[in-house]
């Protein structure tokens, strides 16, 4: 591994992230039993250097954590034995699941037929972490039968505007079940590979480069977010340094609203003894911010994961924005200033004036990945983003939160793969 950033290094000087992968291997054992390990400060380089090998499994599951999560489950240990009672519940997570497989995928306008999509993806990835933790061939069976399915079959992603944010979502959901399945021996790796650039990439790019002929601020933060996610994993899918630096550098410095900066547009120093940050979609409602909690972590994770400490860019911005939703959410205040932006093709202004509180304390399984991450890993004071955590615990995954697209818009379960 070789990918290092100026944002490799935690501040307070803990574990380095650069450290921290190089000595992956000797601290398997350590993560799966939860404890701690020192790592050795490495230098950083240049920021957008590509790595020399990507890490795999390297997306939202390292090898670590596969390996914690099984030798707890194995000894019967909570919270990860409720994580997985959770998991093999879920009537997606059983091995019998038929695919759906279709050439062609729309999302919004006439004919919608989406859900058949992110179905299967849910199927797909939830059979693929009962093999990798409970090791059942079963799954591993049905996980690879889905991939390899969609991957011959899928030819277009389509619809009105909807088509980028299926293009995005589900992009990196289904990467992320094809880098479980990677090494498995009948999943069909080239196919999956060849069909995610043919068919997502395209429009995750157009999304991200002409917003649909639209204004800039036009599209709320999710939709950037999820096209980001989609390159990222895809880049690491198939060991591609520049669609994974395309969405890193987005993240860090592009101009629609899921870059860092304008996804938290505002800062708000000691609030109660908390740096928080207001979202950018906060004023519109809270289940579409909670959204975003789970897209912008995803990335975050992801990059985690190939060595780029996203998490800690730019003052832990994400962190405050995160401690900011889960504190309203928790049914506290929070301060709001005005968020104003342009609409349509002629960005056409617009502002809200007041924090919605439209689906509040709607329950998303977002928050174990940031908890366990800022709480745990990185031992910070994550005051209302660990109480969230704890009050939607143990987190289920696509069909545990009703049948619509929202409850699939993360894949959850990151009790069981993220408890430390």
């Amino acid at each position: 591994m070789s990918r290092t950033s100026p944002h490799t290094h935690h501040e307070g000087g803990r574990v380095s992230r650069r450290g921290l992968l190089k000595t992956a291997g000797g601290l398997t054992a350590a993560l799966a039993l939860g404890t701690t390990a020192t790592a050795t400060t490495a230098t950083a380089t240049t920021a957008g250097a590509a790595p020399a090998t990507f890490a795999h499994p390297g997306m939202l599951h390292n090898a670590g954590d596969i390996n914690r999560a099984k030798v707890r489950v194995a000894a019967g240990d909570d919270p990860w034995l409720s994580g997985w009672n959770r998991l093999t519940a879920n009537s997606h997570a059983q091995s019998t699941w038929t695919n759906r497989a279709t050439a062609t995928i729309i999302r919004g306008g006439t004919g919608e037929n989406y859900p058949q999509l992110y179905n299967d993806i849910a199927a797909a990835y939830q059979n693929a972490l009962r093999w990798k933790v409970g090791g059942t061939e079963a799954n591993a069976q049905c996980a690879a039968a889905i991939l390899n399915a969609w991957s011959h079959t899928l030819t277009t992603v389509t619809g009105n505007a909807d088509r980028f944010l299926a293009a995005g979502i589900y992009g990196w959901q289904f990467a992320n079940a094809c880098e479980l399945m990677r090494d498995y021996p009948a999943f069909d790796l080239a196919a999956a590979q060849e069909m995610m650039v043919r068919v997502f990439h395209p429009l995750n790019n157009q999304f991200l480069t002409g917003h649909n002929d639209a204004c800039i601020t036009n599209y709320w933060a999710n939709w950037d977010l999820c096209n980001m996610a989609s390159i990222m994993a895809i880049g690491i899918l198939t060991d591609n340094a520049a669609k994974y630096d395309q969405a890193v550098g987005y993240f860090k410095s592009g101009a629609g609203n899921g870059s860092l900066q304008h996804a938290v547009p505002f800062l708000y120093a000691d609030v109660g003894g908390y740096d928080l940050g207001q979202w950018q979609e906060s004023g519109r409602d809270q289940g579409h911010t909670m959204m975003g909690m789970g897209q912008m972590g995803a990335l975050c994770e992801m990059a985690w994961n190939q060595g780029d400490d996203l998490y800690s860019y730019d003052g832990r911005r994400f962190m405050k924005a995160a401690q900011y939703v889960a504190k309203y959410n928790l049914n506290m205040d929070v301060p709001f200033t005005t968020y104003t932006w342009g609409t349509g093709q002629t960005c056409s202004q617009q502002s809200q004036t007041v924090i919605s509180s439209d689906s509040r304390g709607q329950v998303r399984p977002v928050w174990a990945m940031l908890h366990y991450h800022y709480g745990r890993r990185l031992l910070l004071d994550d005051k209302y983003i660990a109480q969230m955590c704890s009050s939607v615990a143990p987190e289920g995954g696509g069909g545990d939160y009703g049948t619509t697209s929202g409850g699939f818009d993360q894949l959850g379960f990151g009790t069981l793969m993220y408890a430390k």
